[in-house]
């Protein structure tokens, strides 16, 4: 039995402040001398980046669509290891699942599957007394959702926040007021140089002393004190995969402002798999690095950052030698991009016989994917779950061996050491995935 002091904030919907409210308690709470470890439910990785940098350790996702029910609590676990207390950041609507799924994935399964207490995160700009009925609503909606308290956001006044609170039948743990000026870091906090961090934990340090001033933390940490211990091991990426030798090939993995997006758990599968995950910055690095054996570009903004990273033409031409030369290579969404022959008319890698360019689509989807082909990560047939976010396209759309069918349609380019498409999937949930890579790469010393 694990115990871990841990809380879920959730909303009636998306826009209630819900991700302001979450990066700010756990800044408040690491500033308080807490432990604090960050989790999100969902696929997203934009907001585990502000979790990293509120708590000071990897943000990580809670997804059982992308890694199984039964993964959940187990990377939980894991996530948390050594820390005080648990933050999970929902996701949309506190019932908001995967469309068609009756609330699979959602806010509500992830803390079913957790046991864990909900707080809401409710933003009561535009209602008073209303605001009672909603919250009572989702309290006593699903008797698997323990809602155990509620923050109140947008406050217009203490004499309107008294009304909403004196008409609520739970906890009111603290009254947030209206204020345009503290709000979460932009939404493009990944993309970030390092040069402007301090920029970022200045808005954290605000977002902090807010919710220290107007939420009562005792009662935040009480409250997740009273969830009950977990009978689960904590997820152990050692037992997921085997090293194929004792020897430590290097995996170069592509990151700075234009590669922010990946799991962590990514990282610690390849390492637990006999790799050594060496980060390069496509953006300033001018060569991979040394002695790379296999190559791993994920998710990102490239279309951000077109022009740069078309302007660094060595790196460019150094990526397609490597692929060209059979090093095992992995490029998912961003990566896509950046194998292609130009992204935006900005001319890119060329290793693949595709060009991208932005598009006025947002392509938003939580698919099941089957494998269309045999190829470095998959074996044809081979069903895997995955997310789609992304406001390009490519011309094709599938090489002459495509990666996967997702809705009936091939989409992507594979080959025996090359795997590209816009598909994201989680190697926690589909560790074979790192297995192949990662024993194709220590055949490639």
């Amino acid at each position: 039995m694990s115990a871990l002091p841990r809380l879920v904030l959730a909303a009636p919907g998306t826009g209630q402040g819900k991700t302001t409210v979450a990066i700010g308690l756990m800044a408040a709470l690491t500033r308080a001398g807490h432990r604090v470890s960050g989790h999100k439910v969902g696929p997203d990785y934009i907001d585990p980046g502000y979790h990293a940098l509120a708590c000071g350790r990897p943000g990580r996702n809670l997804d059982p669509h992308l890694v199984g029910e039964g993964r959940v609590v187990p990377l939980l676990l894991h996530g948390a290891a050594g820390a005080d207390v648990a933050v999970v950041e929902g996701v949309m609507g506190l019932f908001d699942g995967r469309n068609g799924g009756h609330g699979f994935a959602s806010t509500a399964h992830v803390a079913a599957l957790t046991r864990t207490p909900v707080v809401l995160v409710v933003d009561i700009s535009r209602a008073s007394r209303t605001i009672a009925a909603v919250v009572h609503g989702l309290a006593t909606w699903d008797s698997n959702t323990e809602v155990c308290g509620v923050i109140l956001n947008k406050a217009g006044s203490p004499r309107h926040a008294a009304e909403v609170a004196a008409a609520i039948d739970l906890p009111v743990l603290g009254v947030l007021p209206r204020d345009d000026a503290v709000a979460a870091p932009s939404r493009h906090l990944g993309l970030v140089p390092a040069a402007e961090r301090e920029l970022s934990a200045a808005a954290l340090d605000r977002l902090a002393e807010q919710i220290t001033e107007h939420v009562d933390l005792d009662a935040v940490l009480a409250l997740a004190r009273t969830a009950p211990e977990l009978d689960a091991p904590a997820w152990d990426p050692a037992a997921e995969v085997t090293a194929a030798s004792a020897r430590r090939p290097v995996v170069a993995v592509a990151g700075g402002r234009a590669f922010t997006f990946r799991y962590t758990e990514t990282d610690e599968l390849l390492a637990a798999a006999g790799c050594k995950v060496v980060p390069f910055d496509p953006l300033a690095d001018t060569a991979l690095p040394a002695r790379t054996a296999g190559l791993y570009l994920g998710g990102g903004f490239p279309e951000v950052h077109a022009a740069e990273l078309s302007a660094n033409e060595p790196l460019r031409r150094a990526i397609a030698a490597a692929v060209a030369d059979g090093v095992p290579t992995v490029a998912e969404c961003a990566g896509l991009l950046y194998l292609s022959r130009a992204l935006d008319e900005h001319p890119m890698a060329g290793v693949l016989d595709a060009d991208a360019a932005m598009t006025d689509r947002l392509t938003l989807r939580y698919p099941v994917a089957r494998a269309a082909t045999d190829s470095l990560l998959t074996r044809a047939g081979e069903c895997v779950t995955g997310h789609e976010f992304h406001r390009t396209h490519t011309i094709p759309q599938a090489g002459d061996a495509p990666a996967w069918i997702v809705d009936g349609v091939v989409i992507g380019h594979t080959g025996a050491t090359l795997h590209a498409s816009y598909l994201h999937t989680h190697w926690a949930g589909h560790p074979q995935l790192a297995q192949r890579f990662a024993d194709a790469v220590h055949a490639r010393m």
